[in-house]
């Protein structure tokens, strides 16, 4: 950690790594190096970014167990016209009325990514990784998909062995409409309802709500490298969660048995499928989860091992490797480090296992 804290181009590291049973943890948190900056704690919290995917998907299979939604609905079953109609035109024809809620889950739809490339305006992850703090609404992202990107592929046959997939952002920002729409509940009270409060997770919250941890630190800022950028609009807009590495483990080991559900087997939903993301190649994808594959050269065993979970651009993770029964999470909190957090990750497991 003092190593990576210490490269040019970081500013902090904070991570952990835990067995499945809990029984062998450790945590820490190293730097900045050579500043009068306090040094990073280990129990301080973070911005998630895209790990709140797990706590999304989570959601998802428990409405569906109540009878709330069905997997396999047309998401125009649960949301108005206003915002369903012209989402996905390809070739002339709309084809949103074939999207179900399990394509949005899996990435199969064909949807752009309202953070991606766009006609008339930089992409969204261009202006994050500059570190501007920009804001926008759900309307912002439906204009955004209708007139300046296009589908990539139709929504694919879902019985089909293998479907195309790609990373968007915008289905999962419907699947957030879809629960509001089902239950009548705001997502972040949602969120403290059905997972942070039964499973106690005192130091996870929405950034429209408060942490159930008042005595919590400040959560830690992001960095473009070096230097601190303040993105509160950004995290105001994003619909992604604060939390610390210590709930990250106790959810992951919780939804890993199953947990939060009223069937432990629900849980095998998350990984039923494993498409290649056409977006991020090294990556396949389930239901809101994601596999990564660290090669033998890589892996501390003599065989390939996998990493079953869920990054966040900023240099987030929080994954669970079967082969060592080891939950790893932790940051980085850069505005760019969507491939970092794989080779710390890779790094941490040879520690572990040797």
């Amino acid at each position: 950690m003092q190593k990576l804290s210490a490269k040019r181009g970081l500013h902090h590291v904070s991570l952990a790594v835990s067995s499945t049973d809990g029984q062998r943890h450790w945590a820490g948190g190293s730097g900045p190096i050579g500043s009068t900056e306090p040094e990073v704690r280990p129990e301080a919290p973070f911005f998630i970014a895209s790990i709140t995917k797990r706590f999304i998907i989570t959601l998802v299979l428990q409405a569906h167990e109540r009878g709330e939604l069905d997997l396999d609905a047309p998401i125009s079953t649960y949301l108005p016209a206003s915002v369903t109609t012209g989402l996905h035109v390809r070739r002339g024809v709309d084809r949103t009325p074939q999207i179900t809620v399990r394509h949005l889950a899996s990435h199969t739809s064909g949807l752009p990514d309202f953070f991606e490339k766009r006609r008339g305006a930089p992409s969204l992850y261009r202006q994050l990784r500059a570190g501007q703090d920009i804001s926008w609404t759900f309307d912002d992202v439906l204009g955004i998909t209708r007139d300046q990107q296009r589908p990539h592929f139709d929504p694919q046959d879902l019985s089909a062995p293998r479907q195309r997939a790609r990373y968007s952002d915008t289905g999962f920002q419907l699947l957030i409409r879809i629960l509001e729409s089902v239950t009548g509940r705001a997502f972040p009270d949602l969120l403290a309802d059905r997972i942070t409060g039964p499973l106690g997770l005192t130091g996870t919250w929405h950034p429209a709500a408060a942490p159930a941890d008042p005595a919590l630190p400040a959560p830690l800022p992001l960095h473009v490298r070096r230097r601190r950028v303040d993105l509160a609009k950004v995290i105001a807009s994003a619909d992604d969660l604060f939390s610390t590495t210590g709930d990250l483990l106790a959810f992951e080991r919780a939804l890993v048995a199953g947990e939060p559900f009223a069937d432990p087997t629900t849980r095998h939903l998350l990984t039923e499928r494993r498409n290649r993301l056409r977006n991020a190649p090294v990556l396949h994808y389930g239901l809101g989860t994601m596999f990564f594959t660290v090669n033998r050269l890589m892996s501390p065993l003599p065989r390939p091992v996998t990493l079953v979970g869920h990054s966040g651009s900023t240099g987030t993770w929080l994954f669970t490797c079967p082969e060592l029964d080891l939950h790893l999470a932790g940051t980085v909190d850069q505005t760019e480090a969507r491939s970092l957090p794989f080779r710390i990750m890779a790094a941490c497991l040879r520690i572990w296992a040797g």
